[in-house]
């Protein structure tokens, strides 16, 4: 089949007019791609608070009983049983261990046969010196027999004496018998069983009480110093260390419900460490604390006027340095160094490198970087102050 070159010349004008259709609707979509705008990101921002905090310090804690009594037994003997559940709580004057009382119950009746041999011997020396002393005024018998007998009358009254202590001591022997708590308080595990031969310098167990409990912790020489000076000094922000209510957080971060309060500080310092040691209680309800126990004290020691505060979240840490996202009237981020000082709640004091009012980006840094435009929006009142 031919075609003729009128028609061919027709058929190629009709493709190169659809080619060019073609061409101009693609240039036209892709400028109209090119013109829109890329949009801000959104981001929460929140403005820097200026007030006065407390400042806190923490030290390391070691708890303890706020009393340790050890048991040990005041007789000698062979343990024949143990009254008590190891790391039970045990009140004072419970029996915790018996020893064998035989020995002694055997020895509590030959002190009250002593006695009764005493008594009867008093009598008798009674009945000679009432029978021999008007024998003795008519000078039937010799003044030195009565004389004898009276003697004889004052010495058994002393065998009775001594006769009625063998027996008082000879009760509480078999009264020790049974090994008792001293305190109220929890009892630790038993160091000896049944069978074991004991003796006064025989620890058998330990009972702390631990409700309040004692939290014993070091501070420096040069903190000891600077506490006593405030608690001394006098004016509206003068913080008295001694007169502080104290926190504990426990080893898995959370707090402890009961405040605490200190006893004390230790009579001297320690040369070796330059610390002295201070003396906190804190009530134990439930016996949640033992001795032994770690935990960190927290104390109110200072106050500082003027803090700059932002929300923890819009504080980012990278190779050591510590950066915020300042949001400017132009609403474009500005990434600036900070020194972050202490945390307060959810809030962190920063010490340099904002100031009061700046607008900072506390969601949404992923986004963002030096120099990017944002929509800048508040962060509603209750997400910020949590």
């Amino acid at each position: 089949m031919k075609i003729s070159n009128a028609s061919g010349l027709r058929l190629g004008h009709s493709v190169a007019a659809m080619l060019l259709l073609l061409t101009t609707t693609a240039c036209s979509r892709g400028n109209v791609h090119a013109a829109a705008p890329p949009q801000a990101p959104e981001v929460r921002v929140a403005a820097v608070v200026q007030q006065d905090v407390p400042v806190f310090s923490e030290w390391v804690a070691t708890m303890n009983g706020y009393v340790n009594a050890q048991i040990r037994p005041q007789v000698s003997g062979y343990i024949i049983k143990q009254e008590y559940k190891e790391g039970s709580l045990v009140r004072k004057g419970q029996v915790l261990f018996e020893i064998d009382p035989r020995p002694f119950k055997a020895a509590l009746d030959r002190a009250k046969g002593d006695l009764a041999q005493a008594q009867a011997q008093l009598g008798k020396s009674i009945l000679d010196v009432e029978r021999d002393t008007p024998l003795a005024e008519a000078r039937a018998i010799a003044k030195s027999q009565l004389d004898n007998e009276i003697q004889a009358k004052r010495g058994a009254q002393a065998a009775i004496e001594s006769s009625k202590a063998a027996v008082e001591q000879a009760e509480l022997n078999l009264e020790w018998t049974k090994v008792t708590s001293l305190v109220d308080g929890i009892a630790g595990i038993a160091q000896v069983q049944i069978g074991n031969l004991v003796g006064p310098n025989s620890i058998l167990t330990s009972v702390s009480q631990v409700d309040p409990i004692k939290a014993y912790f070091p501070i420096s020489e040069h903190e000891y110093v600077l506490a006593q000076r405030s608690n001394a000094a006098s004016g509206k922000h003068a913080i008295g260390f001694f007169g502080n209510s104290l926190e504990l957080i426990l080893t898995d971060g959370s707090l402890h419900p009961q405040k605490g309060k200190i006893l004390l500080a230790d009579r001297q310092v320690d040369s070796t460490t330059g610390t002295i040691r201070i003396v906190a209680a804190f009530p134990n309800p439930g016996n949640i604390l033992r001795p032994g126990q770690y935990g960190r004290v927290r104390v109110e020691t200072n106050i500082k006027n003027g803090a700059l505060l932002v929300p923890q979240s819009a504080v980012e840490q990278s190779q050591g340095s510590y950066q915020v996202a300042v949001v400017g009237s132009d609403h474009k981020v500005s990434m600036r160094t900070v020194k972050p000082g202490e945390t307060v709640g959810t809030m962190w004091v920063i010490d340099d490198g904002l100031k009061p009012g700046e607008q900072v980006v506390v969601e949404g840094l992923q986004r963002i970087k030096e120099g990017t435009t944002v929509n800048p929006k508040p962060v509603p009142p209750a997400a910020e102050g949590n």
